[in-house]
């Protein structure tokens, strides 16, 4: 019988690299992951959550001895810098002042997003949260994104569907989603959407490709960090 597996995780350490990229000692490493917990709660409810709603779908964090660098991806990211650099000025005091040392965010912007994960997840979640056909707007999103680059899109949705008294599962899908294969770039996402008559699952797979030979956009400076590696199975 076949086993699901989460794409990112089983990809981890062959084509994709951790969100959290760093070394430390046994007795501080506990410390710092809850650190690292807190620094993305904190950054998805001032980002994504309160305006600006500057649309920020990933976030690493990279330590070195000295300094904690933390890498905002997003598809807005003027809002995150604010006129004259303001805003990333204030987030990175408020930053410093949870984790008590000097901290550097870098801004990476999305340029499609219409081809992320979590960005399709979330208009998804925007627009059933206004009770729209949630069959149309699957497949609206689903055409959207092949024209946009996809090769494949498949979107899953739970729950009390329309205000059904029974929850149920609507999925769609275009193109080919290759799960199973190490070298293809699957983007997952996986949200929970809050609407009036209950709690609604959304899962996005969107497949970009396959890896080419290279490094990662996004190269690590920390301590026990290395970059992407493209082609080795």
């Amino acid at each position: 019988m076949g086993q699901k597996t989460h794409p990112f995780g089983f990809r981890v350490g062959i084509t994709e690299t951790h969100k959290s990229r760093w070394y430390a000692p046994k007795a501080l490493f506990a410390e710092l992951l809850v650190e690292d917990y807190k620094i993305r709660k904190f950054l998805d409810r001032r980002l994504n959550r309160t305006p600006p709603f500057a649309a920020v779908a990933d976030i690493v964090i990279e330590r070195t001895r000295e300094e904690l660098t933390v890498i905002l991806k997003t598809a807005r990211p003027g809002l995150v810098i604010g006129p004259k650099g303001v805003e990333i000025e204030k987030l990175q005091r408020d930053l410093q002042a949870i984790t008590g040392r000097k901290v550097a965010v870098k801004i990476v912007e999305i340029r499609n997003p219409d081809c992320n994960a979590w960005l399709l997840a979330e208009s998804i979640s925007e627009q059933l949260k206004k009770r729209a056909n949630y069959r149309r707007l699957l497949k609206q999103r689903c055409e959207g994104a092949m024209q946009n680059g996809a090769k494949g899109v498949r979107i899953r949705v739970s729950g009390r569907l329309g205000g059904a008294e029974m929850s149920r599962v609507f999925a769609t899908r275009l193109g080919s989603i290759p799960l199973s294969t190490l070298q293809a770039n699957v983007d997952y996402a996986s949200i929970h959407c809050r609407t009036t008559y209950g709690v609604l699952g959304i899962k996005v797979w969107i497949y970009k490709g396959m890896f080419e030979d290279g490094v990662d956009e996004i190269e690590s400076s920390a301590a026990g960090g290395r970059a992407r590696a493209r082609g080795r199975r």
